[in-house]
């Protein structure tokens, strides 16, 4: 059986005009989104959903702490590829490895840039205490 841990999972995205600042740069908080989308994907693509979870198990996740590291800048209608690896650290808890590329435009071709790293601790709660709850027996 495949562990929810075992693979780098990728989510395509496009920059919209409410992701940007007035010169049409995306605004730095906005890539956090990008990066919970991703994460929320990673769990729907593994046939998870934090809604059930919440509902019939009594589960959230929460975020513990975010590394961020800016490379470049992404712009208003750009194509980007945010990824997700997981790493179990404990019982209760997880860290993601995530990265956010900017896909070469089909003319342009090439390698995409590498525009923000990012390590994002989680941990599984119990909804209604909030208190640390065994992450893997919710998500196998």
């Amino acid at each position: 059986m495949t562990s929810l841990f075992d693979e780098q999972f990728a989510w395509d995205v496009r920059v919209y005009w409410e992701d940007t600042d007035g010169g049409g740069v995306v605004y730095y908080a906005n890539y956090l989104k990008f990066l919970e989308r991703c994460r929320t994907e990673w769990l729907r693509a593994r046939g998870v959903s934090q809604a059930v979870l919440e509902r019939d198990r009594g589960v959230l996740f929460m975020v513990l702490g975010v590394e961020i590291n800016y490379h470049a800048p992404a712009r208003l209608d750009d194509a980007l590829r945010v990824t997700a690896c997981a790493r179990p650290e404990g019982r209760t808890t997880a860290v993601f490895e995530q990265h956010i590329r900017r896909l070469p435009t089909v003319d342009a071709g090439g390698e995409a840039e590498l525009l923000v790293t990012a390590q994002v601790r989680v941990v599984c709660v119990d909804a209604k205490t909030l208190r640390p709850r065994r992450m893997l027996e919710y998500l196998s």
